[in-house]
């Protein structure tokens, strides 16, 4: 199982960081690949929130996908780390529902129907990845 989750982990938390890379470096190359949202698609507020979270994350979100690695190793660590990058997915997640929601609700342009679809899919796939892979930590190190 550990080496599952280690993989299922290792690549959700590299397709989620590596999107959030290429948003800050290549940001008109992120959105033609659908991975962030188009300057001139969204409204100026929205697209420099998701400039300064595309750094933010750039610094942060390695972190889930380097304990999938070490969980596929079965390295003693993976736990530690684990619960830092499950947390920082979770508050990710979260985060990006919740923002998204309220500027709907504002009606601010936050992108087509089927882009903000897409990512509150995608927001809720990696929240509930880093959920699960908090728990596991949580069960490693009080077993």
């Amino acid at each position: 199982m550990g080496i599952v989750w280690g993989v299922v982990v290792t690549a959700l938390g590299l397709l989620c960081w590596g999107g959030q890379t290429l948003a800050l470096f290549a940001p008109d190359r992120a959105a033609r690949l659908g991975l962030a949202d188009s300057e001139d698609q969204v409204e100026a507020t929205f697209y420099a929130d998701g400039r300064g979270e595309a750094a933010a994350d750039f610094l942060t979100l390695w972190t889930l996908p380097a304990a999938g690695i070490l969980l596929i190793f079965d390295a003693a660590a993976w736990p530690y780390l684990a619960l830092i990058g499950g947390a920082m997915y979770v508050y990710f997640a979260f985060r990006g529902v919740l923002a998204r929601r309220e500027m709907m609700r504002q009606e601010l342009r936050i992108g087509s129907a089927g882009t903000v679809r897409i990512a509150f899919i995608a927001l809720s796939v990696w929240g509930v990845a880093g959920l699960v892979t908090v728990i596991a930590a949580i069960v490693s190190l009080t077993s």
